[in-house]
């Protein structure tokens, strides 16, 4: 008889506790590549159609003023999985370009020399719920490293399909063979992440496939599925039916581009994919599923009016993106945020949906903002940061120059790291950043400026130099005529 109450004890400890442990919820974080802020139906589109996102709003919270630690990929993309702003990191340019490069003519400061790969020792998000019994799988662009050593598997998660050191894919349609030239030193930077696959199989929908295998699989543990699409990246390349289906369909008051709409179509088809999932294998309940995007869009082929900016620069355009939150039986369906959050923020708020104790002393410049989510309360904290020595040197429109950015409640000071100028904005009256309140405020800008050289210091930034050649660059190209490039 002992025995078998051993024996019941036993079974029962391990039933209860599987439920336990299975009990934990999922969580799902979708990231598109640069993805502008009103490229959603929701968001207010008028050419694009992203059905199921909506759907997905309408079942959970659309922030209003979310905002990407960067204008470009792999600082933002940093900042999510440690919860760190990249200025902190010394990861502040998409890796492995050296912008001022790519520029003509003479510059006032030498940029930064950033790290190109995310330590090893910096605690991500997949480190973290790992300890909290969590399986985690890094499904598509990675791009925080340049070396192979850096990769998901090498940072937490147990699972990683087509996530290297590349920014972007060859091409969206199978083999993926980019145009990237190996080298001795670098053999494996090759488009080379998913060699295997069938003849038209596009790259989007192939990741889904991924992870909806990554959730069958897992059903009955806690997961953390970093869904982190390609699309809608260049090149610009979609399935020839959604793009004969947007040539059809009459252009927008701001959007047009057929091709960049039908690779939108994809993300959205694969977004209602994953829920269908969810649904059938019956864990929707306990899935909690965030989508966002890792800085605005590409300037040449979409537009963010009536924001300011696009990818490549610090202006509302380049910097806030879109973020939908569906927590089931927690946050109010249809509801809507207007507190300002940003990438930094969701390392702690997924610990806390997982029920795990927040780790301060790693995601230190994250917030909880799970109060928001639950409407229960509001975040402590008004000021949000961005910092940024190097330059953009790629074509997007307007592209940054050295600068440091800071956002107190309504206002926004953009500082020039080449020549001290000071942009003001309020952004409750002026969302466009049409009127530069500087000359007008002087209190103001110099206030905001300080509070950004005390963070720059406590964050311990890295900061450009002077360049000591410049003037005379400059004085040898005024004389010759040729002074492009300033």
């Amino acid at each position: 008889m002992k025995k078998l109450l051993l024996l019941f004890h036993c079974i029962f400890s391990l039933v209860v506790g599987e439920a336990q442990e299975n009990s934990k919820p999922n969580v799902i974080l979708i990231l598109i590549d640069d993805l502008g802020w009103t490229d959603l139906g929701c968001y207010g589109s008028d050419y694009y159609e992203t059905p199921n996102i909506d759907r997905l709003a309408q079942q959970g919270m659309r922030f209003t003023d979310a905002y990407a630690s960067s204008c470009v990929c792999s600082p933002s993309r940093v900042s999510i999985l440690t919860g760190k702003y990249p200025g902190r990191l010394h990861i502040t340019h998409a890796i492995p370009i050296q912008g001022s490069k790519r520029l003509k003519g003479p510059l006032p400061v030498i940029e930064a020399v950033y790290k190109k790969n995310l330590p090893l020792e910096e605690l991500t998000i997949a480190e973290a719920l790992k300890d909290g019994g969590y399986v985690s799988a890094s499904m598509g662009k990675w791009h925080v490293c340049w070396d192979k050593e850096f990769y998901p598997k090498n940072q937490g998660f147990d699972i990683n399909v087509g996530g290297n050191n590349m920014g972007n894919p060859g091409n969206y349609f199978y083999p993926y063979n980019g145009s990237w030239r190996m080298t001795k030193k670098h053999p494996f930077t090759r488009w080379n992440t998913l060699p295997d696959g069938k003849p038209g199989e596009y790259l989007t929908d192939r990741l889904t496939d991924e992870a909806l295998s990554f959730i069958d699989e897992y059903k009955k543990r806690p997961f953390f599925l970093y869904l982190s699409h390609y699309a809608v990246h260049t090149p610009l390349q979609a399935h020839g039916k959604l793009v004969d289906k947007y040539k059809k369909i009459p252009a927008g008051k701001r959007h047009n581009n057929p091709v960049y709409a039908a690779m939108i179509e994809s993300v959205d088809q694969s977004v209602g994919r994953v829920m269908k999932k969810l649904e059938e294998i019956r864990i929707a309940d306990n899935t909690v599923v965030i989508f966002t995007s890792d800085n605005g869009g590409h300037g040449r082929i979409t537009s963010h009016n009536p924001l300011r900016g696009n990818k490549g620069n610090f202006y509302e355009g380049g910097i806030r993106v879109p973020l939908i939150v569906k927590w089931p039986h927690v946050v109010e369906p249809a509801s809507k945020c207007n507190v300002p959050v940003i990438g930094t923020d969701f390392f702690p708020t997924i610990l806390d949906i997982a029920g795990l104790k927040s780790r301060p002393e790693s995601h230190i410049d994250g917030i909880n903002i799970t109060p928001l989510l639950k409407q229960s309360g509001n975040i402590k904290r008004d000021t949000l940061y961005w910092h940024y020595p190097n330059y953009i040197g790629a074509g997007h429109p307007g592209g940054a120059r050295p600068c440091s950015v800071i956002r107190k409640g309504h206002w926004k000071l953009i500082e020039s790291l080449e020549n001290n100028r000071l942009e003001l904005f309020n952004l409750k009256e002026d969302l466009g950043e049409k009127n530069d309140m500087a000359s007008r405020m002087p209190s103001k800008a110099n206030e905001l400026k300080l509070l950004l050289k005390a963070w720059r210091k406590d964050a311990n930034v890295q900061m450009p130099e002077l360049n000591p050649d410049f003037d005379k660059a400059l004085n040898d190209r005024k004389r010759s005529g040729k002074i492009e490039g300033l």
